[in-house]
């Protein structure tokens, strides 16, 4: 059971690479297919997903891509058809063969080509062919789409400028009235009035739009307004409003770790991190929650369930290192009772795992496999060092508290209580405003005399809620972590966004250390939360979360602090024997090869890791430079299992070591064909080469 455990926090690569470590492919470059969808696709695509797109690095990759650029701006997935996608293209194909007939460039490339693509047909066209007192002109008529930002009714003007060659975009401030006449530089520049009356007097419909894009928002100056670049502006950017560019970025990141099949599927997610001190375990712990926005679920006939199953992936990086990763599995079997309540408030994953001080990138993904969705999460976190000054960790934000024992470690539990969370902080009236609040380092006088005051106010700029209370210390146990949970009835604020801010207050008034927070009253009168799910690991376990912070501080070669950790671990639970392997690999690393050997024989008796056994051992004397001895253990190990490169190495520098120079060859060789980057390996090849060669010349 112990073994299955510790199987969870295996440490494992997930990520080949990175955007910052890749090259960009030339436009030019690009097989013919690739170089015509980024033509289809100039005025709809997002810089980054450009970005990525050239530094995708083979045809596979590059038709996954397009399959997911198409798919995320399907209005009907459920469904073959692509209506988006098939509309789109026609536009293309018209706009390239219709506005090619008067311009030298390729159709999709003019103004009219542009436009035309981004918003379709107009609603009417008006032309003014009046070749004596204006230059040829079309204007084109649109209702727009509010929720882009486009007003409710707009015109396009495009005129031949100078009389002559492709249909230009009007703009009424750039280009101005005088622009669209034969004769307009003989008004004066800033006579807007005037240029407006000639124009009413040759076209009245032309004459407003020739201020204004927006019908009937003539200015009372007839001086164009800047509002017309903004309109188009935005009308430009209308085809990118709805799409969440950051897909393209995780898509060269997670290429190799998330199966081709999930990556189309990308899912939106609310995600919340508190960095919480543990007042049992005594360490920092990085608590979150993730909540899916759409979630597939399957139905299992035979035993009447639904079902769905998520594997969650988690890293915390400096650069391109890895310095801690892990992996869980959450398979979820759903009563049919249950599954509307399922449906109508959707699924929480959330976990927690120690973390050392550090400044780290962490990263979340989140896959379900009913469905083949994922989502991920990424964050700057930052764990400060001790500096031995009292601090607030908080004000954490919850919709209520629940009872647990306290001696279980779950989610976003400190003692015995835990603090139920909704990633978007948003509470209904029914709901409590329930905060959690740790303090450390508070010396006894502080805890005696010491206040904390919490400041809640409404962002609303007329009579917003306030509301405050003050928390004596002395009101709670006096220990290393003092751990404060609270809770308010929401109904106690008005629906608005609220600021929370929290006080460590010393005896003379002194405010010592700060934190805010933030959430929502929504004016709902009861809202849908997530519903959920973590593991529970029983704290006779704890010993794993000194493992995992000695990995941590290990890979941060901080290894006077990991040597003390793996003690620690290894000290609560001397019979846990793949934490005993772990740790005399650090102490071989370390080259305390007495300490790896002392350890090591924890596990002499322990049939299923007796290939750990003569590993470890054979490097500890290898390094002790008992090369006999080591290369007895060595070759133990080999039989059990003869394809560890780290194995046969040891070995082939043992026999060096010895003197038998052809032997070292042969298991150095063949290393090297299980794998051949090496350079190591193939540097000591050669160097045993010459050796032999120069005993042989001499």
């Amino acid at each position: 059971m112990k073994t299955k455990i510790f199987a969870v926090f295996i440490f494992i690569l997930l990520f080949a690479s990175f955007l910052s470590s890749q090259e960009k492919v030339k436009v030019k470059d690009l097989p013919e297919k690739y170089q015509d969808f980024l033509k289809l696709t100039s005025y709809i695509m997002h810089e980054k997903e450009r970005e990525a797109f050239l530094q995708l690095t083979n045809n596979r990759e590059r038709d996954v891509f397009i399959d997911m650029f198409w798919r995320l701006r399907d209005p009907t997935p459920g469904t073959p058809e692509n209506e988006f996608r098939d509309e789109h293209i026609e536009r293309f194909m018209y706009a390239s063969k219709e506005f090619r007939k008067s311009s030298p460039r390729e159709g999709w490339m003019t103004d009219m080509g542009r436009f035309y693509i981004i918003l379709g047909p107009p609603v009417s066209k008006e032309r003014f062919p009046n070749p004596l007192e204006l230059y040829p002109c079309e204007v084109w008529s649109y209702y727009g789409d509010t929720t882009k930002g486009l007003p409710s009714h707009f015109v396009l003007v495009f005129f031949q400028r100078g009389g002559a060659g492709e249909y230009k975009l009007y703009d009424p401030v750039s280009d101005g009235p005088g622009s669209l006449m034969v004769h307009g530089k003989d008004f004066a520049i800033e006579d807007y009035e005037s240029m407006y009356e000639r124009i009413f007097e040759l076209a009245p419909t032309l004459a407003s739009v020739s201020i204004s894009l927006i019908p009937g928002e003539t200015p009372y100056d007839y001086r164009p307004s800047p509002l017309n670049a903004i309109l188009i502006a935005n009308i430009i950017e209308s085809p990118k409003k709805d799409i969440n560019p950051t897909y393209a970025t995780h898509f060269l990141s997670l290429r190799g770790v998330v199966s081709t099949e999930h990556m189309t599927n990308i899912v939106e997610s609310e995600t919340s991190t508190a960095l919480i001190p543990d007042p049992i375990v005594g360490i920092d712990f990085l608590h979150f929650s993730i909540a899916p926005k759409t979630i597939s679920i399957d139905y299992y006939e035979e035993n009447d369930q639904y079902f769905c199953n998520f594997s969650l992936n988690v890293s915390l990086r400096i650069g391109e290192d890895i310095i801690f990763q892990y992996t869980k599995e959450f398979p979820l079997y759903i009563a049919p009772d249950d599954l509307d309540r399922i449906r109508a408030n959707g699924i929480s994953i959330e976990d927690a795992f120690p973390v050392v001080e550090g400044d780290y990138r962490l990263t979340i993904l989140l896959q379900n496999s009913v469905g083949k969705e994922f989502c991920i999460f990424e964050k700057n976190i930052s764990v400060p060092k001790g500096s031995g000054k009292p601090q607030i960790f908080g004000p954490f934000l919850g919709y209520m508290f629940q009872d647990y024992q306290s001696n279980i470690h779950i989610p976003f539990k400190t003692v015995d209580k835990k603090l139920v969370v909704d990633p978007k902080n948003t509470f209904s009236s029914s709901d409590e405003v329930a905060f959690l609040i740790d303090l450390v380092n508070i010396p006894q006088s502080l805890w005696e005399e010491g206040e904390l005051k919490v400041l809640i106010e409404g962002m609303k700029r007329v009579n917003p809620v306030r509301k405050s209370l003050t928390l004596r210390l002395k009101e709670f146990p006096f220990t290393q972590i003092i751990n404060i949970p609270h809770a308010i009835p929401a109904k106690e604020f008005a629906p608005d966004y609220y600021e929370m801010k929290v006080q460590l207050v010393g005896k003379d008034g002194e405010i010592i250390d700060e934190k805010e927070g933030k959430f929502i009253i929504s004016p709902e009168a009861a809202i849908s939360h997530p519903i959920a799910r973590a593991k529970i690991l029983s704290l006779t376990n704890s010993f794993l979360f000194y493992y995992m912070r000695a990995h941590q501080y290990a890979k941060l070669r901080e290894y006077e602090k990991a040597e003390e950790a793996y003690e620690k671990a290894f000290s609560a639970n001397p019979d846990y024997k793949r934490g005993v392997v772990e740790y005399a690999n650090f102490m071989y690393r370390v080259k305390k090869y007495g300490k790896s050997l002392e350890l090591i024989e924890f596990i002499k008796d322990e049939q299923d890791m007796s290939f750990d056994y003569f590993l470890v051992k054979g490097r500890a004397l290898m390094g002790m430079e008992r090369y006999e001895e080591a290369i007895d253990n060595l070759i133990e190990g080999n039989k059990i299992y003869n394809s560890d490169t780290g194995l046969l190495n040891s070995l082939g520098f043992c026999y060096y070591k010895i003197g038998r120079k052809e032997r070292a060859l042969e298991v150095l060789k063949a290393s090297l064909n299980l794998n051949a980057d090496q350079e190591d390996v193939k540097k000591m090849i050669t160097e045993i080469e010459k050796s032999q060669d120069s005993n042989e010349a001499q």
